[in-house]
């Protein structure tokens, strides 16, 4: 059962020893393979969350998988939450790590989405205006399409929303026809 609280206490003792051996962007790389690794294996996963499997044969299988491909620190810290019974919070542990990184970098995810893929200077110039009017100079800029936009676009930034796209335009038009804010009232 994941468990959010848990899953942040790991991943902050996991960015501070990081931080404290000077290894923070290593491990960082490792936490983004591990989650990409977590992702396309469905295997994987379900060893991670298996009561049958014993803690020592995951050991096995989990450094198999991982041998030359993470670093020491990260092998270990593996090898603590198998040890401690946590290993199937690790896909949680992987998220946090990743969400307290980019809060200890400064790094904002903007979400982009579309009606239809946009080019790359689209998307420069939109990240260099989110640069001008806020507070936000490192930005990660997420693309999607949806085609239920109709057009326009649909940005998110942390807690704000800004909603552009045609399809909310005519939710409004349908909404105000709904009030009868078109006809006066003749009593």
């Amino acid at each position: 059962m994941p468990n959010p609280r848990v899953a942040s206490r790991y991943a902050k003792s996991l960015i501070d020893l990081a931080i404290e051996k000077d290894q923070l962007e290593k491990i960082f790389a490792d936490m983004q393979w591990l989650q990409q690794l977590v992702k396309r294996s469905r295997d994987f996963s379900n060893l991670l969350r298996s009561p049958i499997i014993k803690p020592g044969k995951k050991q096995q299988v989990v450094e198999a998988v991982i041998k030359g491909s993470v670093t020491d620190t990260t092998s270990l810290f593996i090898r603590l939450l198998i040890t401690k019974g946590r290993e199937n919070s690790l896909p949680e542990v992987l998220t946090s790590f990743i969400k307290q990184y980019k809060e200890h970098k400064n790094i904002y995810t903007v979400k982009l989405t579309t009606a239809a893929p946009v080019n790359d200077d689209l998307k420069k110039a939109i990240i260099d205006q989110i640069r001008k009017t806020s507070k936000m100079q490192n930005i990660e800029l997420e693309a999607a399409v949806n085609e239920d936009l109709i057009g326009g676009l649909v940005l998110e930034a942390g807690d704000k929303l800004i909603d552009a796209s045609i399809a909310y335009d005519l939710k409004q038009v349908a909404r105000q026809f709904e009030n009868n804010d078109f006809v006066y009232k003749i009593r």
